[in-house]
């Protein structure tokens, strides 16, 4: 059940994240024919971009840790006897965690911390910026535990790209 609600919360985020990438290409699009078509350059166009950008990552980044799209160094683990590579396994994944962990934990603090500072060109709080990195890091530490689970049954964790 829990692999379930995982698996449809990084789905989501993935669609999320392409509905992102299609606002992104729209608002630099826009920028671009402001800029050199219009001679009227957006102002808001720049900074709606960069924090698309933020949210764009940092599902994708939270959707990779689940599907084990990050960088991994598994030689090391292709070596060492069964007993050692599965203990390396929980503990490659309770580091995740922490790291998760760490990253929603200051990444919710910086953004109470600028909460009623105001994007001039976006007229939105200054914590949107911080908010998708909170998000993804909870993200991340849910994707750890569902890693774990699936280590204890023996199983593989589906692929949300399926």
């Amino acid at each position: 059940m829990y692999t379930k609600l995982c698996y449809r919360i990084a789905r989501t985020a993935m669609w999320l994240g392409v509905v992102g990438m299609i606002a992104l290409v729209a608002a630099v699009t826009w920028q671009v024919i402001g800029r050199y078509v219009l001679n009227n350059t957006p102002t808001w166009a720049e900074t709606l971009a960069l924090l698309l950008v933020l949210y764009v990552t940092m599902l994708g980044t939270a959707v990779g840790v689940r599907d084990r799209g990050h960088i991994a160094f598994d030689s090391l683990l292709t070596m060492v006897p069964g007993p050692v590579r599965r203990m390396l396994e929980y503990l490659i994944h309770v580091l995740i965690f922490v790291f998760g962990a760490l990253m929603a934990w200051n990444c919710a603090y910086l953004m109470e911390s600028v909460w009623t500072y105001r994007l001039p060109t976006l007229g939105i709080s200054e914590g949107w910026r911080y908010f998708p990195a909170a998000v993804a890091g909870v993200l991340i530490m849910m994707f750890s535990i569902e890693h774990i689970i699936a280590l204890a049954r023996g199983r593989e964790v589906e692929s949300a790209w399926k």
